[in-house]
């Protein structure tokens, strides 16, 4: 059964903090090319349920492909603590990296393979 839950994440130096509410019974591994070599397990958050508190001003973007999401990282450290796009119906969504998140243990996770590669 699924349940959203509320989170506290940051990314490695601690210069970009959020909070968010989101699932972690629905979170993927997409095989793309940027998240393959990030190790990145992904969440989906409507825009309204993240909440940027702290690291703006660190935060560099990086954008490929399409360039419809923008892969949000830290200046200082380099991790990629979410990204910004839309859902298909086009509401704001963040990607979330629930590796970022505090307090979640991964290993427990079972994410859903996502071929983002062939996309």
């Amino acid at each position: 059964m699924s349940e959203t839950q509320h989170f506290e994440g940051r990314c490695h130096c601690g210069a970009v903090q959020f909070s968010t509410e989101a699932d972690l019974s629905k979170v993927i591994s997409c095989n793309c090319s940027i998240c393959s070599k990030h190790g990145l397990i992904l969440t989906f958050v409507p825009a309204d349920q993240f909440a940027l508190a702290a690291g703006e001003d660190t935060l560099k973007d990086y954008q490929f492909n399409t360039m419809r999401i923008r892969h949000r990282f830290c200046g200082n450290c380099g991790v990629e603590p979410f990204a910004e796009g839309a859902m298909p119906d086009g509401t704001p969504m963040r990607a979330i990296n629930v590796r970022c998140l505090d307090g979640v243990d991964v290993a427990a996770l079972s994410p859903a393979p996502f071929d983002g590669r062939s996309r």
